[in-house]
Parts: structure tokens; sequence; C-alpha cells
């Protein structure tokens, strides 16, 4: 038997990725749609697809968990290569693309943990930290006014949710996005 924390085999690694991409696109377009045909699209049989997400619930908050830490590590990988501010708004431009076109896999999610005995939603704090960080980089570059924090910021763009993602939500959200760059630039030190 496999220890919890072993490291996966190559090949079940792939199969793992496989059916977290096909489950990604699935369940963004339905929230329903069945495990089966998932597995099938994986190209995985019932046996490893339950081995490795014993249920719905298992899978989705796997699937929320993988996205949100993908948006959460190109917070680092953008500031490596752009100034701060750059790094900042496309970063911003990062979480509002996640936003928006995951919004049947918000449903899924949703459902995974709005039940009696439901598990929680997995927490944000990878993603605070990414917001921490490039704050923490233009606060001190001088771009943004000193003291913002991550629930500052969270707050601001909380607006983002209000969008109606099957809509032309892409010059709302550079809109309001912009906004928010502007407000966070004023009051900053070096103007």
């Amino acid at each position: 038997m496999q220890k919890k924390d072993a490291p996966l085999r190559s090949d079940a690694q792939r199969n793992r990725e496989r059916i977290l991409e096909v489950a990604v696109a699935e369940l963004t377009l339905c929230a329903d749609a069945p495990l089966s045909a998932i597995a099938k699209k994986a190209g995985v049989g019932q046996g490893t697809f339950y081995r490795n997400f014993p249920n719905r619930e298992a899978l989705v908050l796997e699937i929320y968990r993988h996205e949100m830490q993908q948006v959460a590590d190109s917070a680092a990988q953008l500031l490596s290569t752009r100034e701060p501010d750059r790094a900042l708004r496309e970063w911003m431009d990062h979480l509002a693309r996640f936003a928006m076109t995951k919004a049947g896999l918000a449903d899924a999610i949703r459902q995974a943990t709005n039940g009696p005995g439901s598990p929680a939603k997995p927490g944000h704090a990878p993603v605070t930290v990414a917001a921490e960080l490039l704050l923490h980089a233009n606060e001190e570059a001088g771009i943004i006014r000193p003291g913002v924090t991550a629930e500052d910021f969270f707050l601001a763009i909380g607006g983002l949710w209000q969008i109606d993602p099957h809509g032309d939500w892409q010059p709302r959200v550079t809109r309001l996005l912009d906004l928010i760059m502007d407000g966070l630039r004023a009051g900053a030190p070096r103007r």
C-alpha cells in the first residue's frame, strides 16, 4: 500500500494531471458533468479515476486548490520578469480571467461544499500570499500607497464577482482593474 505522502509514479502523475485537465474543462461547462464521462475523456478506467478522486467532492476541491495555486504561482513569475506595477496589473488580469472563465467550476465548488457534512471550501491562502508579495514589492518601489493589505486589495476587487461571466466581461474587467490600480497609486511616495 502506498503511503499518503509518497510521490506518485510518473505514469500515475500523468493520469492524475490528465484527469484534472479534463475535469476542469468539463466541470466549467457543466457543474453536473458525470464522473464516468470525465474518466472516459481522460482515457483512464474507473478504478484509476476513483483511486485518485474517491468522489466528486474530492475532485472538485482538488481542481479548486490546483487552479488557485496556478494563479498564486504566477505572481512570483511575473515579478521576476516585470516591473512591480506591471506584474501586479498582469496578475490582476490572471485573477480576473480565473474568476470569469470558471463560472461553471464555481457552481461545482458550491455544490461540493454546501451540503450537510460536506468538506469546507479550501482557503485562499496561496492567493493571499501572492497578493501580499506583489503589494509589498510595489510599496517598496514607491509605486502604491503605503499600508495596503491583501484584505484591502480583495475588498477593492470584489466587484469582479458582480460582473456577468457569460457576457462581454473583458472591457468591464479592464476598466475596473485600471481604476483599482489608479487608486493604489494615489498617495504613493513616487509620483
